[in-house]
């Protein structure tokens, strides 16, 4: 949980490390607003295989995997179904537990309709 006047690369990258390195190396996708340096510095160190477009101010345009950057669509909209819940999108609960305990209520009723 962060400030709404937060940036989230930086929330990013400490999930990152709660995470650890791995052994095998995974796919993780992004948008662009993960696409600085710390972040892809940070995923490569814990072995990740950050897969995002670079911003268009970028000097270096690298490449990325297109096809599979379209597949964040499908979390894009289950987000747009958890954010129906008015209780969710308004954050009227100040406690973090509680709020994560509406999210994960939200998920089970997305999950069983």
């Amino acid at each position: 949980m962060s400030a709404g006047n937060k940036h989230d690369a930086p929330q990013g990258r400490e999930l990152l490390e709660t995470i650890g390195k791995l052994e095998r190396v995974p796919k993780l996708l992004a948008d662009k607003a993960y696409s600085n340096f710390k972040t892809r510095l940070a995923a490569y160190n814990l072995n990740f295989n950050l897969d995002c477009p670079p911003k268009v101010n970028e000097k270096y345009q690298r490449e990325y995997n297109k096809e599979l950057y379209k597949q964040r669509n499908v979390i894009e909209r289950l987000f747009r179904r958890v954010k129906e819940f008015r209780r969710i999108f308004t954050c009227y609960d100040k406690l973090d537990k509680r709020f994560i305990a509406f999210i994960h209520l939200a998920f089970i009723f997305i999950n069983l309709f």
